[in-house]
């Protein structure tokens, strides 16, 4: 029988259910536990108004998507591999391996992994009069669609997926407050963030924002601090590796 894994510290993920899965293995590799805290998951939408905004974004042939979940979402409200001459824009490299693994052939993604890499992309640049889609959920990524629109294109918005909140469970809550030893926050989602926050028992949320966090971009950093986090560093990318190297970095361990 395999020796139990005993961690030498944790990362509290606040992913939504049944999303923690690569953090956790990013953890593990340098000894460390992740303690799952959920306030929300991920619920795909199947609707005739979704199915018919996505066609209308698709059509468009230049197509932001915003996150795995959304190219997953989108794929099941229609095969992505059989949209003729798309071009998919991901926000990162997850959105980027999802869109090719549901065969979409032409990916581009900034080396800057975030919504402010995305709009320094040559092909955002100059768009006046353009139509564009944008496929995501309610209230993610909310730099975008204004940004595009400031440059003048048209966005056709997609929302495939939405984020519903639940409260964090009773063992997230239980373990949170049991917590002992060196810790951090991982934060790579404002609504993500909100929703724990919002979920937690007050003494709880409390015992959270008294940890250190690290941020997938410099934008979460800053709605970390604002959301009451006082000592936060942002990390070199949203990949689960990364945010792990800053945590250890920030630890020490």
């Amino acid at each position: 029988m395999a020796a139990s894994f005993i961690a030498d510290w944790h990362l509290v993920s606040l992913r939504p259910q049944g999303r923690h899965g690569s953090l956790r293995a990013a953890a593990r590799r340098h000894r460390g536990g992740v303690l799952a805290v959920s306030g929300c998951r991920i619920e795909a939408l199947d609707d005739p108004g979704s199915r018919a905004a996505l066609d209308s974004a698709l059509a468009c042939g230049l197509a932001v998507f915003t996150s795995p979940a959304a190219v997953d979402a989108a794929d099941a409200l229609r095969s992505l591999a059989g949209v003729t001459g798309l071009h998919a824009l991901a926000v990162g490299a997850g959105t980027a391996d999802a869109l090719r693994r549901h065969g979409v052939a032409r990916v581009t993604r900034p080396s800057r992994m975030d919504s402010e890499g995305l709009l320094g992309l040559p092909v955002l640049v100059d768009i006046p009069g353009h139509r564009l889609g944008l496929v995501t959920a309610p209230g993610g990524r909310g730099v975008l669609q204004p940004a595009l629109e400031a440059r003048g294109g048209q966005v056709l918005r997609a929302n495939v997926y939405a984020r519903r909140p639940v409260p964090p469970s009773p063992r997230a809550v239980r373990a949170l407050r049991q917590l002992d030893g060196p810790a951090v926050v991982a934060v790579s989602s404002a609504d993500a963030l909100a929703h724990v926050l919002e979920g937690l028992p007050t003494d709880v949320a409390a015992r959270l924002r008294a940890l250190p966090a690290v941020a997938s971009s410099a934008r979460l950093a800053e709605r970390a601090r604002q959301s009451g986090f006082a000592e936060v560093q942002a990390a070199d990318g949203p990949r689960p590796a990364q945010l792990v190297g800053a945590a250890i970095r920030l630890l020490g361990v």
